[in-house]
């Protein structure tokens, strides 16, 4: 949940975006996008956008110029939906940490099939205790003083 002022606006900031840009913005350039963050500065004048969109790096581009057209508008209509002296100045970035979720996702299931694929090991000895080197003077060595 929200706690800070910024955060809170940036959350119905979000919403109302999103809601917009689903009902009010028909540019067919802005595509399958998705609102992913908002964070607002702390004097509530500037409002960083984050967004994620289908497609390939062309479609990203012209999601990018669609939203920059849009941009006066949706902080019209802000203004008029959120209660705010002056609607922030909306600046609209591509989501970098979703396809960089992705490619680690990727790369641990790569791993996953790595290890399966791999013939079992053999089991090494099951404690240091029993290891044939053991010191007797080892925190897992059993002291004969020790009876408990």
């Amino acid at each position: 949940m929200a706690s800070s002022r910024p955060e809170r606006v940036g959350d119905q900031i979000r919403v109302e975006i999103t809601g917009m840009l689903t009902r009010q913005v028909h540019d067919p350039g802005i595509g399958f996008l998705t609102v992913t963050r908002v964070e607002v500065s702390a004097d509530l004048q500037h409002a960083k956008v984050y967004y994620t969109t289908l497609g390939d790096e062309k479609a990203r581009r012209e999601s990018a110029r669609a939203l920059e057209r849009a941009s006066p508008f949706l902080r019209r209509q802000l203004a008029g939906r959120i209660r705010l002296r002056r609607a922030p100045e909306l600046h609209f970035f591509f989501d970098e940490s979703v396809q960089q979720h992705d490619r680690i996702e990727q790369i641990l299931r790569d791993l996953e099939q790595e290890r399966a694929s791999r013939p079992a090991e053999p089991e090494a000895a099951s404690s240091p205790a029993d290891a044939p080197d053991a010191k007797p003077d080892s925190p897992t060595a059993h002291d004969p003083a020790d009876r408990g």
